[in-house]
């Protein structure tokens, strides 16, 4: 029971720390008129131009420098917004919260593509009021892929096609193109044939309205936006660091893997506590980030909890495994999948279903991985020298004055009994109406089960269940 208090504790002391590391600010969802920043610069003209960069896989961590990097440029009632865009895409609906950012952003938006503004990339170009491109960069390939980069069912890629197509018309572009960066069947003459997904090159989204300038550099866009610019730049903190760190999908998979890991170890092992002591790290690790990015919410989080609770409650106190070992287990893999949709409560709304479904995966793979990964490591786990010294390893030699009368059982090896109390690696057993204590050879034995002893040694008697 001691493992329970401390499992309780530990996720309330979770919940009050990250309560008062978050606080929510409400967003203003009123769309601004469209501006370009033709009819706002002259050569003697002042400005502040915050600039930052994007030049990552567009998952949670690049959601949050946008929201961040925006939300501050405002606060400095900057005139630009300029982003430094090099992507090859990601999640999309990380994506379509960072379009509807732009879209709203009461600056004059500006985005430089250096390279590459593919899938994703796109979508973010296109949000913005002006798109720059260096001289070979490239823009389009909004097709929706799976997991697999296999290119997605229809449905998806109509939810795609349709933000494209909405965006390009806020901004003044050809809806029809944006469409057919998503869309190989669109056929637009002189622009695209037929099962290609359509890509601009510089030179080409220039010819077709989708860039507005071609630059070497960045310095280069900030001349010609001012004569004398105030130029501010995002900074991120050690914290913001560490918070896009622990976003990352590969680092939540891997924290996922040790929750599951810890958890499964515990289940094997009950009572040895470091288990599921890791599993709990890895948990809040997980979860601060994503509750202080706005993804987790309280309730999936206390979803997990109440799912660690009756694994504890399944594994101390009720014998064998059961309702509440499976209502556990749901509950943690529900709580997880969700903490990485950005859903309101239950409204899932705008969340695609390969989105969820791509979620659902990653969390399955890693209880199996974890799985496997205690299979293959448990027995040299054991063996290895930190985990030794969480454990006594002495060994009391007769030659140090240590005396065992090593063979008192013997004589029961091979009598039937009794368990009289449940057998989680250990209990008590009852022989002829005499009660010792017993460790099991196998897997849990319920009280009342008629066991056998199998052995004596280490000063221990080792019993099964009669077959």
């Amino acid at each position: 029971m001691n493992i329970l208090r401390i499992i309780v504790y530990c996720c309330c002391l979770f919940i009050v720390g990250i309560d008062l590391l978050h606080a929510q600010e409400a967003e203003s969802t009123t769309m601004p008129e469209s501006k370009t920043i033709k009819s706002l610069v002259s050569p003697t003209d002042t400005a502040t131009i915050y600039q930052f960069k994007l030049q990552e896989p567009i998952f949670p961590a690049a959601w949050r420098t946008v929201k961040q990097a925006v939300e501050e440029a405002e606060e400095q009632e900057a005139d630009y917004i300029l982003i430094h865009l090099n992507t090859y895409g990601g999640a999309v609906d990380m994506a379509d919260s960072i379009s509807k950012k732009l879209l709203d952003a009461k600056a004059t938006t500006i985005v430089l593509i250096d390279n590459n503004a593919a899938s994703a990339g796109a979508l973010i170009s296109l949000s913005c009021d002006s798109i720059f491109m260096v001289q070979a960069a490239s823009i389009g390939a909004a097709t929706v892929v799976n997991q697999t980069g296999a290119q997605a069912p229809d449905k998806y890629q109509s939810y795609m096609r349709s933000k494209m197509r909405a965006v390009a018309e806020a901004k003044g572009r050809n809806p029809l193109i944006a469409e057919a960066m998503v869309d190989d069947r669109i056929v637009i003459p002189g622009i695209i044939d037929s099962a290609k997904t359509l890509t601009f090159t510089t030179s080409e989204a220039l010819k077709h309205g989708f860039c507005d300038g071609q630059f070497n550099n960045v310095q280069d866009v900030i001349k010609h936006l001012s004569a004398a610019p105030t130029v501010l730049s995002y900074q991120t903190s050690w914290t913001d660091q560490l918070v896009q760190f622990l976003l990352h999908p590969m680092v939540s998979s891997l924290l996922m893997l040790v929750i599951f890991f810890g958890i499964y170890g515990e289940l094997q092992t009950p009572g040895v506590g470091f288990p599921i002591m890791a599993s709990i790290g890895a948990a809040v690790l997980y979860f601060a980030p994503h509750y202080i990015d706005g993804l987790a919410q309280n309730w999936e989080i206390a979803l997990f909890i109440a799912g660690l609770v009756l694994l504890a409650i399944e594994v101390f106190v009720i014998p064998g495994f059961g309702v509440a070992g499976i209502l556990g287990i749901v509950a943690l893999v529900t709580g997880l999948t969700l903490s990485l949709l950005r859903n309101d409560f239950l409204d899932f709304s705008g969340i695609d279903l390969s989105i969820a479904s791509g979620a659902l995966v990653q969390v399955l793979c890693s209880i199996g991985g974890s799985i496997l990964l205690l299979i293959l490591l448990g027995g040299k786990m054991m063996e290895s020298p930190a985990f030794k010294k969480m454990i006594l390893d002495e060994t009391q030699d007769k030659a140090e004055g240590y005396s065992v009368k090593s063979a008192k059982y013997v004589h029961l090896v091979g009598q039937k009994g009794v368990a009289i109390t449940d057998l989680r690696l250990a209990g008590k057993i009852e022989i002829n109406g005499e009660r010792y204590e017993a460790v099991t050879t196998g897997s849990y034995i319920e009280a009342g089960t008629e066991i056998i002893v199998t052995s004596y040694k280490e000063n221990s008697l080792m019993v099964q269940t009669v077959a």
